[in-house]
This record gives structure tokens, sequence and C-alpha cells, in this order.
């Protein structure tokens, strides 16, 4: 008896320490991946994303350089690295999926599938002291650009089914790193949130006959939550917010691909992007927040959605009540966070296209 209980606790032990499993939920449709996390960065001088430290990440597959009032499209081979880049791609030293993962398929109640994917890093700056509040528009622009190229060529490899976009800034933001960076992460599904939100906006298309998020654009673009709006853009807090002070970014046209935007679009959603970080920056000092692209899965035959941008900040704790039962607690009304960050947002665009 006492053998077999030993051979139980360590099957179990060794279930429970291997990494690069996608674990679901014994009944919802929630995963959760055990991963190792990176070590936090104290020393600046020891950033990995820092120039001259190139050697500390993966080579480079996309390394851009200004020279010349051109932009060069360069990469870093196995014995030399590019120097004065301006934004640089690569590989994740440690990944939260992987190409490599070997673990199998298991049933319910213990259900779990490879963590399989690809797992790139967008360092947004060489200035580790930027924040996405700071980094100039034609900064944004590029690295949207690079973005997009990314997203591209990611929708071509085998094995992909959903590209996440997401950026951690600040010390409660979860990033173990604080020089401005992007994560650039592939699935083999649909992540749950993305899949619930594209199942929920193709039935209101089939009963109404309208795009809910282009139904939303229309009423908030006049409406009390309204943050700010450019040309083809508008920022807004949502009705009903998770967090205070959240607010999205939606395209005015309806519109499901995020790579096909035009670089007219790409600087028009760089300004509106800058200004209202920049002001939440203003109206919440020290904040940190997550910035998350909420994009169609770009596949023939899957459910399609009006892509937006949400950027979550974290002011506050969540409760028990947030925790348990996904019923969220905010002490500021969508509506008064809209108008400090309005204004705030709008002195901010001011100075951009002042600046400009």
């Amino acid at each position: 008896m006492t053998l077999d209980l030993s051979k139980r606790f360590n099957r179990h032990l060794l279930q429970i320490t291997i990494m690069g499993d996608m674990r679901k939920d014994y009944v919802s449709e929630r995963f959760m991946i055990v991963s190792k996390k990176e070590d936090k960065v104290k020393d600046p001088k020891k950033s990995p994303f820092a120039p001259g430290n190139e050697s500390m990440t993966n080579p480079s597959v996309l390394s851009l350089v200004a020279k010349d009032g051109m932009l060069q499209r360069l990469q870093d081979s196995d014995d030399e690295f590019v120097e004065g880049w301006s934004i640089r791609v690569f590989e994740s030293k440690n990944p939260i999926v992987s190409v490599d993962t070997e673990n199998s398929y298991s049933d319910r109640p213990f259900y779990s599938e490879p963590a399989y994917g690809y797992h790139y890093i967008v360092v947004a700056s060489p200035n580790q002291k930027d924040t996405f509040a700071t980094i100039d528009t034609e900064q944004w622009s590029n690295i949207l650009v690079v973005v997009q190229d990314r997203l591209r060529w990611l929708y071509t490899q085998k094995g992909v089914t959903y590209v996440s976009i997401y950026a951690d800034q600040g010390e409660l933001s979860g990033s173990a790193n604080p020089h401005p960076h992007l994560n650039i992460l592939t699935f083999s599904t649909i992540p749950p949130i993305i899949e619930e939100e594209a199942e929920a906006s193709h039935k209101i298309l089939n009963e109404k006959g309208v795009c809910p998020m282009c139904q939303t654009v229309n009423e908030e673009i006049s409406g009390p939550r309204q943050v700010l709006q450019t040309e083809g853009f508008i920022a807004f807090c949502p009705w009903s917010p998770s967090y205070p002070y959240e607010f999205w970014i939606a395209p005015k046209k309806h519109t499901t691909s995020f790579s096909k935007i035009t670089q007219k679009e790409i600087n028009d959603l760089s300004l509106i992007l800058r200004a209202t970080l920049g002001g939440l920056s203003q109206t919440i000092k020290n904040v940190s927040y997550n910035l998350v692209f909420h994009l169609s899965p770009e596949k023939k035959n899957s459910r399609q959605i009006h892509w937006h941008i949400e950027i979550y900040p974290i002011t506050k704790s969540w409760s028990g009540l947030e925790r348990g039962y996904g019923i969220f607690l905010n002490d500021i009304s969508p509506e008064e966070a809209a108008e400090k960050l309005g204004a705030a947002c709008r002195k901010e665009l001011a100075n951009l296209v002042g600046i400009v």
C-alpha cells in the first residue's frame, strides 16, 4: 500500500512539474499554462533588451535601423549583432509557448494539450527609460508596421490558429522587464475570450443584422464615455468595464483584419494610442496597465470580430467577488473616467499635433 501511494505521488509530482502544457479547467473554458517567469530585471545595465546587451537574447529576426533618412530592415547573424537599432524583434528565451513542446493530449477531468506556438518579443524602443506613453507617434507607427508584418508571417506557419499581441507596462502589470516591449504569442486554438466574443458577435449579427462593435462605436461617438477620436479611430470607456479607467480603441469603420490596415490608418492609430496612453499617465501617476489587441483569427471559416485594442489600468486589487464570480466592482463610473481621461488626452493630442 505504501509503495502504491509513493508511485501515485511521484507520478503526480511529475505531472505538476512538467512545463509546456495548456490545461483546461474541470468544467469551464478556462486555460492555464505552467510557465517559468524570467527573472525580474533589477539593474538597467543588465537588461537583456537594452542596446549593447543583444547577446543576452536570441538573435534578432528583425532589427529596424534608421540611416540616411531611411529605415533599414536588418537581422543579427550568428556572430554579429546589429547596432543602432530602433526596434528589435526576436524569439523569447523564456517562451510561454513553444514549437518544441513534446507534451501530449489528456482527457477530462485532467484535460491538457501541448502549449504549441511561437513567442516573439518586440522591443519598442532602445531607450529603456521610455514607456508606451512617451514613445513618439512615428516610433509607434514603426512598431505597428513591425507587428503587422510579424502577424502576417505567423499566420503562414503550420499549427498557428490565433496570434495574440499584448504589452505589460508598470510594476503591477505582470512584466518582469520594465523596458517597453510587446509580446506576440501564437496558439493552436482560439483563446476562450476571443472565441466567446466572436460567437456572441456572430449571433448578434445574424439576429440584428448589425456588427455589435459598429453599433457600439456609433453610440459612443457622441456619448458621455467618449475619450478621444481621430479621423479613423475612437477611444472610449466601455459601458461595463472590468477595471477603473479601462478604455478601448476601435476603428470607426467596420474592419476585421488588423493586418490589412493601410499606412495612413497605422499613422492615425499611432496618434490616438500615443495621445490616450499619455493622457492616462497624466491622469494616474505611475500607472500600470495591460494593452491587449482583440483581433479576428485570420483563418477561413472562423468567426470574425471588429478588431480593437483594450487597455486595462491596474489601480486596485480584485476582491473575492471579482475573482470568484466574475462580477466587477469599480470605484469610478466609466462616464466619470471618460471625462477625466478625455481632458488629459485632448491636451496630449494638441501637443502631439503641435509638434508634428
